[in-house]
C-alpha cells in the first residue's frame, strides 16, 4: 500500500537532536514540516552528551533550557584539566545568558527537542524511514520515498534534510561526498555509575589515552576512556569492563578506584571508532545536519553543540530566502566546523607527546571561542525568536 502525503515545506529526516532542532526552528517561521525518525520515541543512542556552552546557550535562546533543568539535569560549574605535571579548573561564570553547562542523557534531549518541533505545529512520526529521494525533471531532489511498517509513503517537499546519522539514508541517495576526512580516529569505552556528589567536567590526558567524567540525570557520571583504534582492540581482550579499567588506570590513577566504589549503572558500551568527515552540506532540494553532513571524533566532546549550531544555521538562511540559500548554509557551516575539525583530528590520532596536549587544547580553546564569537554576534538572529513577523519560507531556491 502506497500513501500519497500532500506537499510540505521541508521534510527532515532524523528526529534526534540535529532534526529535531532544525524542525523546531522551522516550524516556528511558519513552516510546514515534517519530521521523521526510524526508531521510537525516547529511545538512547550512543553519546558522551557533553553540552558546550555554545549549545546550552542554544537551548536557552529557544526556551528550552527550563525543560533541561526540570528534568533533573544537573548544572556543571566547572571543567578541571588533568595534563602530564598540571591540573587546571576553569570556573563556568555566567555569559551570554549562560551560567553553566549541562550534559542531559539523550533520552531527555532528544524528547525535548521533537516535543518541542511538534508543540511548533511539525507533524511528528516516529517509526518511519527513508528508503529514496524523489527528484525533478532537472534532477533536484522534490521529496522522500519512505516506508512505516508495511505502508510505504510519497512526499513531496521544497526542502529534504538528512539529519539521519553517520549511515545517513538522504546523504547516500544524495551522492553528498565527503570533502574533508579525518587522519586517525579514537575508541572509546564507557560506562555509567552512580555519583552522588558530581563536582564538574574532568578531562584527563596522557600519552596513549584520556579518558572524562561527565555528570548527567539521575545521580550517574557518564565515564568514558579512550584511546587510538589500534590500541582499543588490544585492550578490548578480556572484555569491555577490563578494557575499560585499563585505560582509565593508565589515563587517570586514582579514578578506577574511585569508581569502584560507586555502583555501575548498566554495562559498559564500546565505540569501535569511526573516521570523521565533513560532507557536501547541500545541493538542489536537499541539504544535511548533524553526524549525517559532519562528524568529528567525540574526544573532544563537540558533536551536539555542532548539531544544534548546524540547525539553526540551516533554518536560519531557509527562512532568509534568496538564490542559493543551502549554498550559504554550506559556506557558513564549513568556515565554522573546518578548525575544530582538523584539531579534534589531532587529538584524536593519539600522536601527541605529553608536551604537545596542552598546545592542542589551547588551539580547540580557541576554534570554539571564535564559533562563540559567530554565534552572539548580531547578525546570527535565531528563526523564532526577534522581531520579524511569522511567515511560510520561500524554498523554491533553496
Amino acid at each position: 500500500m502506497t500513501a500519497r502525503n500532500s506537499h510540505y515545506d521541508v521534510v527532515i529526516a532524523g528526529a534526534r537532536c540535529a532534526g529535531a532542532a532544525t524542525a523546531l526552528l522551522l516550524a516556528r517561521q511558519g513552516a510546514r514540516v515534517l519530521l521523521l525518525d526510524r526508531s521510537r520515541y525516547g529511545t538512547d543512542t550512543l553519546s558522551t552528551h557533553a553540552l558546550t556552552r555554545g549549545a546550552v546557550l542554544q537551548l536557552h535562546r529557544w526556551g528550552l533550557l527550563p525543560r533541561i533543568i526540570a528534568a533533573g539535569t544537573p548544572a556543571i560549574r566547572s571543567a578541571a584539566f588533568h595534563l602530564p605535571g598540571a591540573d587546571t579548573v576553569v570556573e563556568i561564570r555566567p555569559k551570554y545568558g549562560v551560567d553553566g553547562l549541562y550534559a542531559p542523557r539523550r533520552t531527555v534531549l532528544d524528547a525535548i527537542l521533537a516535543d518541542a518541533a511538534r508543540g511548533a505545529g511539525a507533524d511528528v512520526r516516529f517509526g518511519t524511514s527513508v528508503t529514496g529521494l524523489r527528484r525533478g525533471r532537472t534532477g533536484r531532489v522534490t521529496g522522500i520515498i519512505g516506508r512505516a511498517g508495511a505502508q510505504r509513503l510519497e512526499v513531496g517537499a521544497g526542502l529534504v534534510v538528512g539529519a539521519d546519522g553517520r549511515r545517513s539514508a538522504v546523504a547516500r541517495y544524495a551522492g553528498a561526498r565527503a570533502a574533508h576526512v579525518a587522519p586517525a580516529s579514537s575508541g572509546l569505552i564507557y560506562r555509567y555509575f552512580r555519583d552522588d556528589a558530581p563536582d564538574g567536567y574532568h578531562w584527563y590526558f596522557t600519552p596513549g589515552a584520556a579518558a572524562g567524567v561527565i555528570p548527567t540525570n539521575n545521580g550517574l557520571a557518564c565515564v568514558f576512556a579512550a584511546t587510538s583504534t589500534e590500541r582499543l582492540r588490544g585492550e578490548l581482550d578480556g572484555g569491555a569492563e577490563a578494557g575499560l579499567r585499563r585505560i582509565l588506570t593508565r589515563a587517570a590513577p586514582g579514578l578506577a578506584d574511585r569508581f569502584d566504589h560507586h555502583g555501575a549503572a548498566g554495562p559498559p558500551r564500546v565505540f569501535p571508532g569511526l573516521t570523521g568527515y565533513l560532507r557536501d552540506a547541500a545541493g538542489p532540494g536537499w541539504a544535511l545536519v548533524g553526524d549525517a553532513g559532519y562528524f568529528k571524533d567525540p574526544i573532544t566532546a563537540h558533536g551536539i553543540t555542532d548539531a544544534l549550531r548546524d540547525a539553526e544555521i540551516l533554518a536560519r538562511v531557509v527562512v532568509s530566502g534568496g538564490p542559493d540559500a543551502v549554498g550559504r548554509y554550506q559556506a557558513e557551516r564549513d568556515e565554522l566546523s573546518l578548525r575544530l575539525f582538523r584539531v579534534t583530528g589531532r587529538i584524536a590520532s593519539f600522536t601527541w607527546t605529553a608536551d604537545e596536549i596542552g598546545g592542542h587544547l589551547l588551539e580547540l580553546n580557541d576554534a570554539m571561542a571564535e564559533e562563540m564569537a559567530a554565534m552572539t554576534h548580531g547578525h546570527w538572529r535565531v528563526p523564532g525568536r526577534g522581531p520579524e513577523p511569522r511567515r511560510r519560507p520561500e524554498l523554491a531556491s533553496a
